[in-house]
């Protein structure tokens, strides 16, 4: 048991990548970090940086939908520091210098972001592309001028937002560039029961796409929505019989209309059969 406790104290959650991935990393010589902390990790693309979140539990390594595994080979240095100062400044030049070879192809796609990988193994280039795209010419200019291996990755208008936007109509960072690790599917049939707005300007986000803030909701809505009578179901309640008009899903309570004409709000509890 202690043996076993040992092994995921030292094995931990790390962030890392453009694309903000989570993975299980083994500490190397068991060294141990605190939440927060920055530090060089060993993955299959090579060196990185990373952000330890937390302790690997078995519970905590459950929830990543694919994780990336590894290792940490250190804490980040001062010399990891300026590294990362310059790369971030080349960066700049060299995605001008990406998107200048990508309009001498002719190629139909939209350079998004460009993730130079820390320990020079690779450059990793993002792009939009409404089709398939022959870039193996471009990889093979892109590889000459910047002298390392090139990967593109073509990627989806949800995937650029995580990319590059920034705060939501809400006011707070957009959830898929924080703690959102897996796209979640939204609806309008969403946007429907929550009552939303339907002008496709309010109830998109930055990605243009449905907000996914309308899935966070939707699973009480759905639990809620069960027990409540559909629209036009005659109920039977301590006040009468009645139809019902219209549904308050969050209130849980429907709006009927009794034989006498009247209209009142009858909560779930309220209701003692269905006719």
């Amino acid at each position: 048991m202690t043996v076993a406790i040992a092994q995921i104290a030292n094995t931990y959650i790390v962030r890392h990548g453009t694309m903000r991935m989570l993975g299980e990393f083994a500490a190397e010589n068991e060294a141990a970090y605190s939440r927060g902390s920055r530090v060089v990790i060993r993955t299959e693309r090579g060196l990185e940086l990373g952000d330890v979140l937390c302790v690997a539990t078995e519970q905590a390594v459950a929830y990543l939908p694919e994780p990336t595994k590894g290792e940490i080979v250190r804490s980040m240095s001062a010399e990891d520091h300026q590294r990362e100062e310059k790369i971030r400044a080349d960066s700049k030049v060299q995605f001008e210098t990406a998107g200048r070879l990508v309009a001498e192809h002719h190629l139909a796609m939209q350079l998004v972001d460009m993730e130079p990988i820390f320990g020079g193994e690779r450059i990793v280039f993002y792009f939009l592309s409404e089709k398939r795209v022959d870039f193996r010419e471009l990889v093979r200019a892109m590889a000459r001028e910047f002298q390392a291996r090139i990967e593109l990755r073509q990627i989806g208008v949800r995937d650029e937002a995580k990319l590059l936007a920034d705060y939501g109509d809400c006011g707070k960072p957009v959830c898929c560039n924080t703690h959102m690790t897996v796209m979640p599917p939204v609806s309008m049939r969403m946007a429907k029961i929550q009552k939303s707005t339907l002008d496709p300007t309010k109830i998109s986000g930055r990605c243009g796409r449905l907000k996914c803030c309308l899935r966070f909701e939707q699973d009480v809505y759905d639990e809620f929505l069960k027990e409540l009578p559909t629209v036009g179901t005659r109920i039977l309640t301590a006040k009468g019989q009645g139809r019902v008009l219209a549904q308050e899903i969050l209130a849980r309570r429907v709006l009927v209309e009794f034989e006498d004409g009247r209209r009142l709000p009858v909560a779930v509890a309220e209701i003692l059969t269905k006719l």
